[in-house]
This record gives C-alpha cells, sequence and structure tokens, in this order.
C-alpha cells in the first residue's frame, strides 16, 4: 500500500480564537522592536537621519562608553553562577520533602514580591556602615571596622542574589522534583556510588533545566539597572550597559544613540543564550554516548 502523507489541516476556529493574542504580541513586542532597531540605525531625536551604523560604530570605538560590556559581564556573570551552584545541592536536598518545606519555599518565594528597589532600600539599612549587620558583627567582636557591602560591586551581587536566587532555585527544584526516584534506587543497586549517580543519572535529567535557568537569570542580571545605581556605584564599579543606554538617552538627549547600546546589548544576551544552549546539547550527548559505552 502506498503510504500517503497527510497535509496539516489549518484550523480556522483555533486562527481566529488566536487572533486577538496575535495582535497583542505584534502591538506590545514586535512593533516597538521594529521601531527601536529603525531608530538605532539612523540619526536624529525622530530617526530623521540617513541609514547608517554610526551609533554602533561610536559606542564600540569609545572606550569609556564600550568598557561598559565588561563591566556588565563582571556583574551578571558570577551571580549567576553563584546563584545556579547553590541551588543544584539545595534543590537535591530537598527533591522528595523535607520537614517545615512550605515555610522554606514562603521565605524564598518572598523577595520576588518586594521589586528592585525596595530590596536595595532595605540593603542600605541593613548592610551599610551604620546598617544591622555591622553593629551586629561589632557587638560580638568578630570585626573592628565596619565593612563596606554597599555603594559597591559587592552590594549588587548581593542584591541580585536576593532578588533572582529563588525563581533559580524553584526552577531546579522542579526539575529534579520530577526525576523518577527509581532511576536512583536502580543506580545504587547496581553498584554506583552516591556522587555518580548523580552526575550519570540527575545530572542529565536537570541539564536542560540547569540550562533555561542560567540563561534566565543571566539576562535578567545583564540587565539590570536599579540595584546597580541604588547599591552600586555606577559611575565607575557598576557603570553597566544600562546605564550607558539611559544617559545617552535621556542626559545626552541621544534616543537613537541609546538605543543602539540597547540592542548591543540584546545581541550580547542573545549569544551567550546561544552558547549555552549549544553547550547544552553538547554535554548532554556526551552524557549519553558515555553511558551507552559504560562509561
Amino acid at each position: 500500500m502506498v503510504n500517503v502523507r497527510r497535509q496539516p489541516r489549518i484550523s480556522w476556529e483555533a486562527l481566529l480564537l488566536s487572533l486577538p493574542a496575535l495582535l497583542f504580541v505584534v502591538a506590545m513586542f514586535i512593533l516597538p522592536f521594529l521601531f527601536g532597531l529603525n531608530l538605532s540605525l539612523h540619526t536624529g531625536l525622530k530617526a530623521e537621519g540617513e541609514l547608517t551604523l554610526s551609533n554602533y560604530l561610536q559606542f564600540f570605538n569609545d572606550p569609556t562608553q564600550s568598557d561598559a560590556i565588561g563591566i556588565t559581564f563582571q556583574v551578571a556573570l558570577p551571580v549567576t553562577l553563584f546563584s545556579i551552584v547553590i541551588s543544584i545541592p539545595l534543590a537535591y536536598y530537598m527533591r522528595r520533602g523535607i520537614r517545615f518545606e512550605r515555610f522554606i519555599t514562603t521565605l524564598l518565594i518572598l523577595p520576588l514580591t518586594l521589586g528592585n528597589v525596595m530590596v536595595a532600600q532595605s540593603m542600605l539599612m541593613y548592610y551599610g556602615r551604620q546598617g544591622w549587620f555591622n553593629q551586629a558583627l561589632q557587638a560580638i567582636g568578630l570585626i573592628k571596622q565596619p565593612l563596606a557591602l554597599v555603594h559597591n560591586w559587592i552590594g549588587v551581587e548581593i542584591a541580585l542574589f536576593i532578588q533572582n536566587f529563588p525563581f533559580v532555585f524553584l526552577m531546579i527544584l522542579g526539575y529534579m522534583s520530577g526525576i523518577n526516584p527509581d532511576l536512583e534506587r536502580a543506580s545504587r543497586m547496581l553498584g554506583a556510588s552516591a556522587w555518580r549517580t548523580f552526575w550519570r543519572v540527575i545530572w542529565p535529567l536537570i541539564l536542560p533545566g540547569v540550562a533555561i535557568a542560567f540563561c534566565l537569570n543571566f539576562v535578567a542580571n545583564f540587565t539590570v539597572f536599579p540595584s546597580a545605581v541604588l547599591v552600586g556605584r555606577p559611575d565607575d564599579l557598576t557603570k553597566v550597559l544600562s546605564i550607558v543606554a539611559f544617559r545617552a538617552a535621556y542626559e545626552q538627549n541621544n534616543p537613537a544613540y541609546g538605543t543602539a547600546i540597547a540592542f548591543t546589548m540584546g545581541i550580547i544576551e542573545f549569544l551567550v543564550v546561544i552558547t549555552v544552549l549549544w553547550l547544552r546539547n553538547r554535554m548532554a550527548r556526551a552524557s549519553v554516548l558515555g553511558a551507552g559505552k559504560g562509561a
């Protein structure tokens, strides 16, 4: 018998029902994206100049501006990696449930409801030189001089960790809790240690979740703005790309230049995400081949 492939049938009812959502996405995301791209490729307040790459060339040719790329990586990458490293063992410990799990989960979710500005303002009160944290350390004799934990790089790292760690942890915990416990028991019955079971059984299964959590957390940290201003030093140590773009657009009254910087930030984020997903596929393939060879 001849196997005839059926052509996919268009559901006009489903298409009609999704039309309002499609129009909303076009109006709120696609059109602003195209408008910003067009603005970045022209000069003038209303993109009335000729089509040009001068805004991008101006940014990369100005060391006082382009150094923000390295500064942004120095801010975003360490706290992203730290959040992932802390989340994995904690999620592994809590994957089967522990006492007071709901209470602990509530504490972890609470920072997500506060917002960036409230977290930063609270840090100024708690981690400042005259804050409660330094006063407590001085009272018990651990330090003589207050620690500088705000208005520097460390302050921004602490703020980003408080804001984004719960999201990373809950995502990895969701992936790890979904692993069938029979797989772990089978690995242990075959003589594998707990460490080997983690790397050969659990790690390949949670790798997609870890990669996605890294990408989402990195993008959130890479676009930091309020924390870099309130608890950092936006003129040097925490002069991230978002601050440079804001100043170019609104302080220097050059929206086209500021938009070009913002698009540069987006391109860098896109390249990092693509790289992480590519590495995830390579690592997943290597894990499967290693398991197949009995490694």
